[in-house]
């Protein structure tokens, strides 16, 4: 499996737009984390970019995981770009 780096943008209020979403999303990625999927993922101090790493078969494949995730489905993350990541240590 090959690992691949998230970067990605919040909305505009997201703090507040995603509040009836966040249990939600937290369950799905506490899910992908224990199934080896999600290294990690969080937004920066600022709130206004999400990263992330995850491990996968393709980059599709986490295309796929993001796109159907409620933060993308409700327009709380409004982009993301995802790349092929090498791990240098």
């Amino acid at each position: 499996m090959d690992r691949f780096v998230l970067w990605g943008t919040y909305c505009h209020n997201a703090i507040e737009k995603r509040a009836p979403f966040r249990e939600e999303h937290l369950n799905r990625l506490f899910d992908l984390k224990e199934k080896g999927i999600l290294i990690t993922l969080g937004p920066t101090k600022c709130n206004r970019y999400v990263f992330g790493i995850f491990k996968a078969t393709s980059l599709d494949a986490v295309k796929e995981l993001l796109k159907a995730d409620i933060y993308s489905k409700e327009g709380i993350w409004t982009s993301f770009e995802v790349y092929p990541w090498t791990q240098a240590f």
